[in-house]
């Protein structure tokens, strides 16, 4: 049993070897089935495009971070290279609302999603907020 617990042991390091530590997951967390979230990885009434960029993905995370800056009430929860979280509270309630994005150099898209933390509908304020990011971002150069 203490070879067999070595080896699972050798085994995890070598698959984690190849990753590093700061690299992002490749996927969004999925909206849920009610109607305050959307995602460019969500399907029917959920769905959002993906935003396009020019250049590289450094210089459009840049720009990400300094559009969701200028949103009011926002606060920028998580930034590394490839990806970058934030939450946006209501003016009237202080309800939350998170957001994350995915920056693939690549592809040259910002793929994200944005939901509502609680609740059930949103009045299409997470969209409303996410079409306003993509018309700052617009083209990114």
């Amino acid at each position: 049993m203490k070879h067999g617990a070595h080896r699972i042991g050798l085994l995890a390091a070598a698959l984690l070897a190849g990753c590093p530590a700061s690299a992002a997951p490749l996927a969004l967390t999925p909206c849920p089935d009610t109607p305050n979230c959307v995602s460019t990885e969500a399907q029917g009434e959920h769905r959002i495009a993906p935003i396009r960029f020019e250049g590289s993905g450094e210089h459009a995370r840049q720009a990400l971070l300094q559009a969701i800056a200028a949103l009011p009430r926002s606060t920028i929860t998580h930034n590394e290279a490839g990806h970058v979280a934030a939450e946006f509270r209501s003016r009237v309630f202080g309800f939350v609302d998170a957001a994350e994005f995915r920056i693939d150099d690549q592809t040259h898209l910002i793929r994200f999603r944005s939901g509502a933390r609680r609740g059930h509908y949103d009045f299409g304020v997470n969209r409303d907020r996410m079409e306003a990011l993509r018309a700052r971002l617009t083209p990114v150069r």
